[in-house]
């Protein structure tokens, strides 16, 4: 029986599904549970109201200051609610990662540095860090030693690398530990990044 679990999130308007090729393709040293949740169905605005499946509402193209902190607050409590579940089956919560990709990056990073223990870890792909005025005031204690991984393509043009530069730039400045990595790539995941993700989980499993 598995004794970690990673709770990884996927991107607007894609499922659960997404990731999971992924998560095939990483070998670990030791057995992971992993889920693979699906975002609500709701329709998002920068699409025109064409209802997806999304972890929030996208109001408009500058993602990082118009914000639908009703719907990442809503996201976060359905998180928690998997969380909850790994620890009824017996994992403990520094064995529990979030990891996500654009949006569900968004979410890992805001449900991770707010939840109440340290966590295993989070993988943060192609994102930001949503919310981040309130980080500060709302953040746990214990999530200070919650491991980060951040990627980001340097073409990205959905979530913009300088976003994700400066979000990574804010979790420095107030004291978390994470591993910043860059690719020549869009807004999407290559085999290097495939490769530094196994890499980071390897150690910081190891560490354990």
């Amino acid at each position: 029986m598995p004794h970690h679990s990673i709770i990884w999130l996927h991107g607007l308007g894609a499922d659960g599904a997404d990731f999971v090729p992924i998560a095939e393709e990483i070998t670990l040293p030791v057995a992971v549970r992993y889920i693979f949740p699906h975002a609500p169905k709701q329709p998002v605005t920068i699409n025109g109201g064409f209802i997806m499946r999304a972890w929030y509402d996208i109001v408009s193209g500058d993602i990082g200051t118009r914000q639908d902190a009703a719907g990442i607050r809503g996201a976060q409590m359905e998180i928690e609610k998997f969380i909850s579940q790994e620890r009824a089956r017996g994992i403990v919560p520094e064995n529990i990662f979030l990891a996500g990709f654009s949006q569900g990056g968004a979410i890992a990073l805001h449900t991770g540095l707010r939840h109440s223990e340290q966590l295993g870890g989070i993988l943060a792909l192609s994102t930001y860090l949503p919310l981040a005025a309130s980080l500060q005031e709302e953040a746990s204690g214990n999530s200070k030693n919650t491991p980060i991984f951040m990627a980001h393509g340097l073409s990205d043009p959905i979530v913009p690398y300088t976003l994700g530069k400066a979000s990574k730039e804010i979790l420095l400045q107030q004291g978390y530990s994470l591993d910043w990595h860059e690719y020549a790539m869009p807004h999407s995941v290559c085999q290097e990044e495939v490769e530094d993700i196994e890499a980071w989980l390897k150690t910081v499993l190891s560490a354990e």
